[in-house]
């Protein structure tokens, strides 16, 4: 018997890395997995690889005619929703001095607004006792040079979460935030040089990087009734990096 056995998930930004190992883990576990991206390719990749149980939606989570599309497809196919990790964003560095209004608005649109509205349109369609997740970083908790825009915008994610509680209280639907250090996902090979990957891994105090699967496990632990005590909080999954 699987974990998720008969549960309808929704996973955003799930055609690569964290995201895509936990749908795959998910839909092992006996849900069926709604997800997103924004290339039709690479969502169409993404549900070869899971296999079945599975349902792809091409669509930008900053885009909300895309959240309306994705959860209008939900609703035709399967009519609720028991677990939701809003899971798409971005980040690129950024020096104090050089930020530019593009950078910004396009980290923050994604990962902030974003998020918010990807939960606020799935809320209809959820049933009462729901798991909704939110992506983080550990970006957000130790000051990383270089990197304060996409910081700031992941920061804003436990600030909801605390929020949502107590606005959620009477459905008893759980709301959390899983928040990664560094993981070696196609993403972090796009945004870093092997200098900075270096840097970043030797912080880890067992001095190698997480595997997405190394996430999927924990997204599962806050999907499934394991977590059934955990609420309002953040769940922090960095190998130690923030508490050295």
């Amino acid at each position: 018997m699987g974990k998720l056995d008969g549960k309808v998930a929704v996973i955003t930004g799930a055609t690569s890395g964290m995201a895509l190992a936990g749908a795959k883990l998910f839909v092992d576990e006996g849900a069926h997995v709604f997800i997103s991206g924004r290339r039709q390719q690479a969502v169409d990749d993404a549900v070869e690889l899971i296999g079945g149980n599975v349902t792809g939606v091409q669509g930008d989570s900053a885009n909300l005619d895309d959240l309306d599309r994705l959860f209008d497809t939900v609703k035709q196919e399967k009519g609720s929703i028991d677990v939701l990790w809003a899971s798409a964003g971005m980040g690129e560095q950024g020096r104090l001095g050089e930020i530019t209004e593009a950078q910004f608005d396009a980290t923050f649109s994604l990962n902030a607004r974003g998020t918010l509205f990807t939960v606020q349109k799935a809320l209809p369609l959820f049933n009462d006792g729901g798991s909704i997740f939110m992506t983080g970083s550990n970006a957000s908790l130790k000051g990383y040079p270089d990197w304060s825009v996409y910081a700031a915008s992941k920061a804003v994610l436990p600030a909801y979460a605390r929020v949502w509680v107590s606005e959620l209280k009477d459905r008893k639907i759980r709301v959390n935030v899983l928040t990664p250090g560094q993981v070696a996902t196609p993403i972090l090979e796009q945004v870093m040089d092997e200098p900075t990957k270096a840097q970043f891994e030797s912080m880890i105090p067992r001095g190698k990087m997480g595997r997405p699967e190394e996430i999927a496990s924990v997204a599962l632990f806050l999907a499934s009734d394991d977590s059934s005590y955990v609420n309002g909080m953040e769940l922090v999954v960095d190998g130690g990096t923030s508490a050295i």
